[in-house]
């Protein structure tokens, strides 16, 4: 089930690192940054840049896709299954205006939207929580590292 913390990872930061298995067997992993909740247990993603990936769930649907905010450095897995609804079908016609109110004009180049029945939701945290740092001690870090980065 999608909680309302995990809702508000995802819409604030909704870059999803999508793993699959490619046919061949082998893992595979893909950022993918059109996210969007659905409901309290579907995902999904527009397509635009993502035939491996596409291939990978086409032949096994089963994916993992993490997400991570930033400055928490908190986040969520969710695991499930993916399904496409390409193009031109009426399913897809149905949808493909959640993200055009998201992205606009990049709701163009969207050719399958796929989306992903979450079936496990487990959190994601790092270690200096385990040592009793606080979320607003890990924002202050992270802002200052990310401002040092970029000046």
């Amino acid at each position: 089930m999608i909680n309302a913390h995990v809702r508000d990872t995802i819409d604030r930061f909704p870059l999803g690192f999508v793993a699959t298995v490619t046919p061949g067997g082998r893992p595979a992993v893909s950022p993918k940054g059109t996210f969007l909740v659905l409901d309290s247990t579907t995902i999904a993603f527009g397509e635009i840049r993502s035939p491996g990936t596409l291939t990978n769930l086409t032949a096994n649907p089963e994916c993992e896709v993490n997400f991570v905010n930033i400055l928490t450095r908190k986040g969520a897995r969710l695991r499930g299954r993916a399904r496409m609804l390409r193009q031109g079908t009426v399913d897809f016609a149905g949808l493909i205006g959640k993200w055009r109110e998201v992205w606009g004009d990049l709701a163009d180049r969207i050719s399958t939207l796929v989306l992903i029945d979450v079936e496990e939701v487990r959190p994601l945290t790092t270690p200096p929580y385990d040592d009793g740092a606080t979320e607003e001690e890990m924002i202050a870090a992270y802002k200052a590292k990310l401002a040092g980065m970029y000046t």
